[in-house]
């Protein structure tokens, strides 16, 4: 579009006539990539929608770079999990990206959220409002306090040394994560599927719980579904639900679920030192909820 014909109107660009003819006269023109599905969003992302510095080196953050979708690695109530690569077109440089989406106004949204979004609420009655009856606009404002909270909450635990996915940007009600799994896009297996090396991996949840329940947090649905076992190494994912278990009126009650859902299902297994009561203790103390 001819540059000089540009100009502005209340703090956005107007066209004028000559813009016209030339959009006329080049139907077929749009800016997207010569290759790929879009370009990279990561330009799109504010710093603060970005994930914690250093970014990792195995992150393509290059303006040139082109997004690739492979189709749906998990489809859930909420929102559905996607499989991306991105890369430099004619350069080796290339990542793989799991994009989380969540569901917008078309859908019934978050069936547990009212426990879960106590604290969260805006300042703005009419967006209040909208929530609590479930609107469509009330649907996208939860659907992007979810997407922001489950992002908020990877970036956080990232830096406590948390074994999460690191996040890499957020975008609307879009949240693009480390890939985990093989690099020919093979995602790593969820903790029920596994049955070896049981007792280590017991170990290294445990070590998350506590370093979690020491920042004042709990998982608030952990279960064997949403940790991933890749390369002998726990992941925690599915984050959106977070709870601060000292400011939650209920706090606690997050953490004894949490422990009692894990630890049962390690004891069902075989692991002897999983105890759903020893460890809510253990983490009560930890977070600070016991004398």
């Amino acid at each position: 579009m001819p540059k000089h014909s540009q100009h502005r109107t209340r703090g956005k660009y107007a066209l004028d006539a000559d813009d016209l003819e030339w959009l006329e006269s080049n139907p077929e023109t749009d800016d997207g990539p010569p290759e790929g599905d879009r370009w990279s969003t990561w330009d799109q992302s504010t710093p603060t929608e970005k994930g914690p510095k250093p970014y990792p080196g195995w992150l393509v953050t290059e303006l040139a770079a082109v997004d690739h979708e492979h189709g749906v690695l998990k489809t859930g109530k909420e929102a559905d999990v996607h499989l991306i690569s991105r890369g430099v077109p004619g350069t080796d440089r290339v990542c793989l990206l799991a994009a989380k989406r969540y569901r917008a106004s078309e859908h019934r949204l978050f069936h547990r959220d009212a426990g879960y979004m106590e604290g969260r609420r805006t300042r703005e009655s009419r967006m209040n409002r909208a929530m609590a009856n479930r609107t469509a606009f009330g649907r996208q404002v939860i659907a992007g306090q979810w997407a922001a909270a489950e992002f908020t909450a990877l970036c956080r635990l990232w830096s406590l040394g948390v074994p999460v996915p690191y996040p890499v940007q957020i975008v609307g009600t879009e949240i693009l994560q480390q890939f985990i799994g093989t690099p020919d896009g093979y995602a790593a297996p969820r903790l029920a599927q596994v049955s070896d090396g049981l007792d280590d991996l017991w170990e290294q949840l445990v070590s998350a719980m506590v370093t979690l329940a020491r920042d004042g947090l709990a998982h608030g649905d952990l279960s064997p579904y949403n940790l991933l076992v890749h390369d002998g190494r726990l992941v925690i994912i599915d984050l959106p639900q977070i709870v601060d278990v000292i400011a939650h009126p209920t706090g606690p009650s997050f953490l004894d679920r949490d422990a009692h859902n894990v630890a049962t299902w390690f004891a069902a297994k075989g692991v002897t030192s999983a105890d759903p009561d020893s460890l809510a203790t253990l983490l009560r103390r930890e977070a600070g909820l016991t004398t």
